[in-house]
């Protein structure tokens, strides 16, 4: 399994002046009222964003497939967990690496279950936090799809403060090893 990024994480993935920077290749911003009004949105935007950002990769359909599914997951934990404001949901390349970041408002129950949803990616058994998530007979875990990004994607993640009442989540994606 990769690393898990955490909260302490955040300054390497945003301030590290020694990493190359990421470069912007697409942003939406929208009300959350809006976005969250209709579950579909989330599908119907990772898909877009999907085939906007897939053109140049080694093979674009399954690299967009990938990142839909993966996007899919982060907008649906923010349809879920989320507060009254601006989303902005961007996405960054450098190489074969893509950083999705969203910032999303919330509340201070908001921000804390992204703060202990970090919490439980750096555990040990995210594995098994993830496969009892996904196979359990009660409500949805609403961290699943965070659990799943870690697990199946590989995906380094991480939360932090954005402004007030609001939280951006970053995860970093390699769905395309470097050939070079």
């Amino acid at each position: 399994m990769g690393e898990r990024w955490n909260e302490s994480m955040t300054s390497d993935l945003h301030g590290n002046a020694a990493a190359e920077s990421f470069e912007l290749l697409v942003k939406v911003s929208m009300d959350m009222e809006v976005f969250s009004s209709n579950w579909a949105y989330c599908d119907r935007l990772s898909s877009y964003i999907a085939k906007m950002i897939s053109h140049n990769r080694t093979d674009s359909l399954l690299y967009s497939n990938l990142f839909s599914s993966a996007l899919n997951e982060l907008l649906e934990t923010a349809h879920r967990a989320h507060g009254r404001g601006e989303f902005v949901c961007s996405v960054s390349r450098r190489a074969e690496k893509d950083l999705i970041e969203l910032k999303i408002p919330c509340d201070a129950a908001g921000s804390h279950f992204y703060r202990e949803a970090m919490s439980r990616l750096s555990q040990p058994d995210v594995g098994e936090q993830y496969r009892a998530a996904l196979f359990s007979d009660g409500p949805l875990d609403p961290s699943i799809g965070l659990l799943e990004l870690a697990v199946d994607y590989r995906a380094r993640l991480a939360v932090e403060p954005a402004e007030e009442s609001a939280v951006r989540l970053s995860a970093e994606l390699s769905l395309e090893e470097d050939e070079g």
